[in-house]
């Protein structure tokens, strides 16, 4: 004889028949199909982010909106640690954490200035730059024979970066040299994370990363404290949710397909950041970010995909 269920097993029922349909249907796709969905979900939902990023800081300072955005990823990821609380503090790795937040509060800040104080389309081309520091970094920190072809590669990569300064121009634009430095910062973040996965589990990394980009740009961020008006607060949990929501979504995806077939996905946020500068803000790139863009995406793209390719 069936038991008649109670309203809230009922709900329970219906909720998970509709999520069972969506789930199933994503577990019938091939891995690299399931791979670029979530990174070119996760894509647009970091452009949106920057998008809702360049909006308030045309008001709040970059500090500030970094401070929001880490404080606000942060309390999205403490649910993680409900049914062992003390889980972060039995880290065997406590320097490497403290090393690693200090890279990527500096390199976070790098992003949110340049996000604010260049077309959008540019900021987010300057933020690929991270794969053309990985051959000066191999040769110096890791001591690493580099072929003369990917040097060469990384060296026109570099080229694309110094355009996006106009140098030969009037309008020389040092903030592409701030973004090219979010780039070498991102990619030592990388190194550290290569160094931690090896004791750390991933979320225990990651509230680690969140809680010191939290502490680094707290005292700037009251330096230059703007107090945001009642209409900004959504947008600034926004700001919050979409970085820690969008880079996951990447990272998930990236686990799950090739490079090959991937990267050019996470390479259209820059497409992304062009059309919603665009049709938003007005922008419309020059021909020295145009030329800029073309040489970091393509550089960046080959080494990205020549280092998956190197034998093990």
């Amino acid at each position: 004889m069936n038991e008649k269920l109670g309203p809230e097993k009922e709900e329970k029922r219906d909720l998970s028949r509709i999520f069972a349909a969506p789930s199933r249907w994503f577990d019938r796709l091939s891995p690299n199909a399931r791979g670029a969905l979530l990174v070119s979900c996760g894509s647009i939902m970091l452009v949106v982010m920057g998008v809702v990023t360049k909006y308030l800081g045309s008001r709040l300072p970059a500090f500030e909106l970094q401070f929001f955005r880490s404080l606000i990823g942060f309390l999205f990821l403490l649910p993680l640690f409900i049914r062992d609380p003390l889980e972060p503090f039995r880290t065997k790795r406590p320097g490497t954490h403290l090393l690693r937040g200090m890279l990527g509060s500096a390199g976070n800040f790098c992003f949110f200035w340049t996000i604010t104080s260049m077309l959008l389309a540019d900021s987010m081309a300057l933020q690929f730059s991270r794969p053309l520091w990985t051959i000066p970094l191999a040769i110096l920190l890791l001591g690493e024979a580099v072929g003369a072809r990917r040097l060469a590669v990384s060296l026109v990569g570099f080229a694309g970066v110094w355009m996006y300064t106009r140098p030969f121009t009037e309008g020389f634009d040092p903030n592409a040299l701030i973004g090219a430095a979010g780039g070498l910062f991102a990619a030592l973040v990388i190194i550290t994370v290569k160094r931690l996965s090896s004791t750390e589990p991933t979320r225990v990394i990651m509230f680690y990363y969140a809680f010191y980009n939290v502490v680094f740009a707290a005292l700037p961020a009251w330096y230059v404290w703007v107090t945001p008006t009642f209409s900004e607060w959504p947008l600034l949990i926004l700001i919050g949710f979409l970085g820690i929501a969008g880079q996951g979504m990447v990272t998930r995806g990236v686990h799950y397909g090739e490079a090959s077939v991937l990267a050019p996905f996470d390479y259209t946020r820059v497409v992304y950041a062009a059309v919603f500068g665009y049709l938003i803000f007005g922008e419309i790139p020059g021909i020295w970010s145009f030329a800029g863009m073309a040489l970091i995406i393509a550089s960046s793209i080959y080494l990205v995909l020549s280092e998956k390719k190197k034998p093990a």
